[in-house]
């Protein structure tokens, strides 16, 4: 009996996402007959109908989408193999490195730490307002590797030839003008805010728009979004002058702001590094990561409260801390 191929998985694939036998033989450059013999062998070596013909095309059936979403791993692993070993034969100074990312505090420094290890004539930055933006320029290669925050609905996007790790799971803080009462206390009750008047992004731009509601629901209020803005420099004014908006961790007091923890940490955010397993970063994402993890290890002197926060949670960064140490060796 024939072994299967690596024509045979790329055959599947083109079925699957052309819906066609047809369409997928012209995609590939074969005959129609020589896709429907390829289709037949496999279906043969696997020992089961892939695909139905339908009105509407050919649909894969339940063993067809097993053995379409696996050949989609396999073909993407080979991608990475052939793409890295490419990357170390040939001029590693050939192109730029394009880093994508959202407003970060440890971004800049990302950058420096992957200058340092990423062969490449350059490296440029590509910020977007929000993540999911992001992810569309990673996904059209147009970017090579980003750091981003989880948004909601982020589970139904395409994400093949791209790996993606999650660096720490992040609480939100609060900040407040710095003659509120509040900024007196060590921690905030969520509830005690809901009377006061909120800084946010714009609503396309808030990643967890359902987890922000439902943990102020949860709190007993639904919170008064009275000023929309994506600029940080804007959001720190409105905030000095009354109103509150959640932080990150890391953002540091001061400028007529404080800086303070959410009691029970009610928001978590889970800040990602992803790399195309294709272009300059071929091959390095366990470099990319371990570079992220510097800088952001960097900035936690930032806001002392987040510091003790982080000593008392080690769970939320245990991925981070392992790349530490091993590239630390």
């Amino acid at each position: 009996m024939p072994d299967l191929e690596l024509r045979h998985l790329r055959a599947v694939c083109a079925i699957a996402e052309e819906g066609s036998v047809t369409k997928a033989a012209t995609r590939l450059g074969l005959t129609q007959p020589a896709m429907s013999a390829q289709l037949r062998t496999v279906e043969r070596i696997i020992g089961g109908q892939l695909f139905e013909r339908t009105s509407g095309g050919s649909v894969p059936t339940d063993l067809g989408r097993q053995v379409v979403g696996t050949a989609r791993l396999v073909l993407d692993e080979v991608g990475q193999l052939l793409s890295s070993a490419r990357e170390r034969t040939r001029d590693p100074a050939r192109g730029p490195l394009v880093v994508g990312g959202v407003p970060l505090l440890f971004f800049g420094t990302f950058v420096e730490e992957l200058r340092k290890v990423i062969p490449c004539s350059e490296v440029r930055s590509e910020i977007t307002s929000g993540s999911s933006e992001l992810l569309e320029l990673l996904a059209a290669g147009q970017v090579q590797l980003a750091v981003f925050d989880r948004f909601e609905g982020m589970e139904q996007r395409e994400l093949r030839g791209i790996e993606v790790r999650t660096l720490v799971t992040e609480p939100q803080f609060v900040a407040l003008p710095d003659w509120d009462p509040l900024g007196e206390q060590e921690e905030v009750d969520l509830a005690q805010l809901a009377d006061r008047d909120w800084v946010a992004p714009p609503a396309e731009q808030i990643g967890q728009r359902v987890q922000i509601f439902q943990a102020c629901a949860d709190a007993g209020f639904t919170p008064r979004l009275a000023h929309h803005v994506n600029e940080a420099g804007t959001a720190r004014t409105l905030v000095a002058g009354g109103a509150v908006s959640f932080a990150a961790a890391p953002s540091r007091s001061g400028d007529g702001i404080v800086i303070r923890p959410l009691r029970g940490a009610p928001l978590k955010t889970d800040l990602l590094v992803a790399t195309r397993r294709e272009g300059p970063a071929a091959g390095r994402a366990h470099d990319v990561f371990a570079c992220a993890a510097r800088a952001y290890r960097s900035i936690l002197p930032r806001n002392p409260g987040y510091a003790r926060w982080w000593e008392e949670h080690p769970e939320a960064h245990a991925d981070l801390d392992a790349a530490l140490v091993v590239s630390s060796r």
